[in-house]
């Protein structure tokens, strides 16, 4: 059978423990994913790491190294942030199962891809980086002792993809998602608009609003045809007229 594992990108953001890397590559090949993109990491290509991958060391070897998330997600269409905080300002949340449960609706249309983001070991990610998320995956665990490490992070996840693209099957479906590119165009295009009209203030200002719009896209989960509307509303704006 041909689950399209191919179709799904593990990304470690500024990760500083090689080991951390080695051990979610052995995580990873276990659970028949082999796409690993690697963000800032702090020491790669490493020993450490070939020996905790324990065999996977081709995933180690095929890892793409990115300088900045923008650059790992360039060509995907949906992206899942995997966090335990608390944010001030809420994501769409779901747990692994139900973060599953959108991969495989987003890979039933042929040419679509999915990454899954983990950040550094003490602190995740920073809230800007959940900004290129559509979804935040929690993984549930004892309230009162919650320390899970990001290679064991991985694993959990892993094995639930897995579980999910044996099991499950979806329609297939020929609306094509817009993809991270088309929606960072788009929300770079809204802040200018926005700028345009001197819509930011004091009360409403960018950082702030800007993240709330890409909560609300996020949830919609636009379509390639949606965005493209919206940006052609937002061409259509006219300028000022000048006194």
């Amino acid at each position: 059978m041909n689950y399209t594992f191919d179709k799904v990108r593990v990304v470690m953001v500024n990760t500083t423990e090689p080991g951390n890397i080695g051990a979610a590559a052995r995580a990873m090949k276990n659970m028949n994913l082999s796409t690993l993109y690697l963000v800032s990491p702090k020491t790669h290509p490493s020993a450490v790491a070939t020996a905790r991958a324990s065999g996977a060391d081709d995933i180690l070897t095929n890892a793409v190294v990115c300088d900045t998330l923008e650059e790992a997600l360039a060509d995907v269409h949906l992206v899942i942030g995997a966090s335990a905080r608390q944010r001030n300002v809420k994501w769409k949340q779901m747990d692994v199962v139900g973060a599953c449960g959108e991969i495989q609706k987003t890979m039933a249309v042929e040419g679509q891809e999915v990454a899954v983001v983990f950040g550094t070991e003490n602190s995740g990610l920073s809230n800007e980086e959940l900004d290129l998320c559509q979804i935040l995956m929690t993984i549930p665990g004892n309230p009162n002792y919650f320390s899970l490490n990001v290679a064991s992070a991985i694993q959990v996840f892993a094995y639930q993809h897995y579980v999910y693209s044996t099991t499950t099957e979806f329609e297939k479906s020929t609306n094509e998602i817009a993809s991270n590119i088309e929606l960072e165009g788009f929300y770079a295009h809204l802040a200018q608009v926005l700028e345009h009209i001197d819509y930011f203030e004091e009360k409403r200002p960018k950082e702030l609003l800007m993240r709330r719009m890409r909560r609300f896209f996020g949830r919609a989960e636009p379509e390639k045809e949606e965005v493209a509307i919206f940006r052609g509303i937002l061409r259509n704006i006219k300028p000022f007229k000048k006194d």
